[in-house]
This record gives C-alpha cells, structure tokens and sequence, in this order.
C-alpha cells in the first residue's frame, strides 16, 4: 500500500514538473495569443478583400444597396427595408435565387439574399478602424472571433468569389486574394490576438 502511494505521489510529481515546464516553452510565433506583428500581416489580407466591391457592396451604409465594380446605387431604387432584405412586397429573393442567373446576369448564392445590417457597414473607414469594427460586438452581428470565421464560410460571403456574370455579360470580379488565402489569414488573424494595424 505504502508502494502504490509513493508511486502515485512520484507520478503526480513528474506530471506536475512537466507540466510547469510545459508553462514556460514559447508558443510558436503564429500561435503567440497577441502577436501583433503576425496578426496585423495577416489582417491585411482580410482588409483588402473586405475593400473590394464584393464584399462593400453589401456592407453599406446607406439605405439601399449597390452594385457593380463602381458600386452605384442599386437598379430600378430597390431599397434596404426594415429587415434588411428589401422593402415590404419586394424582398431581395423577388429577383436573387439560391444561384447566379447567367441569361439576366441577377446574382444568387445559396443562402437568403440580403444587405448587412447597417451596424456592419464600412463604407469608408480605414483598416484600423475596420479591424476594430469587426471585433466590436456590436458591429459585428454579436460574434466572438470563431463566430467571425463561421460567417465567413457561409455561402453569401463565398459567392463574393463565384459572381457570375453582370447584365452586360461580363464576368464580375472577385476579391483580389483566392478564397482560401483569406481564410487562412483570417483564422490566424483571429488566432492570434486579432491585433490591428495602427
């Protein structure tokens, strides 16, 4: 009895000198909880996506959306609405399907078509202040930093990269990094300490 009791007092002793140790091994740089400089490099990326037409077009702040690499006012005065997904009798989804339509050149991903609300717009700040909107719960649809990376996956973001075509025939451009860049720059922005650019 008196074995297995200094046996298990020797074992939670290794367990617990590893575990100090364990304490002050340096995180690798990418993983360092606020490591500005990485998590300023890698919010970069997210910023010059999130300043293209795809993504400003949406996240607006006025009362109706825009459209095109221009961003002008949206055709025939559609207007945000109260839900933000069109007036009342003319929601989004009386023109915008679940795909894009290549004959009308009208754009749909598979989600419901709608503006961000105007808590989340960001016309006109600069990347400081975009990161700082981003974090701030109440500019960002109440999310914590995973919940950020969620919305990014969901297909009304992602379509931002499949866009179809315009009316004219015209292939829309996307954001100028690949999807899967900005994921993963937005995940170690998020990772490591969301820190925003001066």
């Amino acid at each position: 009895m008196i074995g297995r009791l200094l046996q298990a007092r020797t074992l939670a002793g290794v367990t617990l000198g590893v575990m100090v140790a364990l304490a002050f091994v340096p995180p690798v740089r990418s993983q360092a909880k606020g490591d500005s400089t990485s998590a300023a490099d890698a919010f970069d990326t997210v910023a010059r996506v999130m300043a293209s037409p795809r993504c400003q077009n949406c996240h607006t702040l006025t009362g109706f959306p825009r459209q095109g690499d221009d961003r002008h006012r949206h055709m025939f005065h559609v207007m945000r609405g109260p839900a933000d997904d069109g007036a009342a009798g003319l929601p989004c989804s009386t023109c915008h399907g679940r795909s894009n339509n290549a004959a009308s050149g009208v754009p749909g991903a598979n989600d419901e078509w709608r503006l961000a609300p105007l808590t989340m717009g960001w016309d006109g700040l600069s990347q400081h202040e975009l990161c700082e909107h981003l974090k701030d719960p109440q500019h960002n649809g109440n999310r914590n930093g995973g919940q950020v990376i969620d919305h990014l996956r969901s297909a009304l973001v992602r379509w931002a990269w499949s866009p179809g075509v315009d009316r004219t025939g015209k292939t829309r451009t996307t954001p100028p990094v690949p999807y899967e860049e900005f994921m993963k720059d937005a995940e170690s922005w998020v990772s490591s300490g969301a820190a925003c650019p001066k």
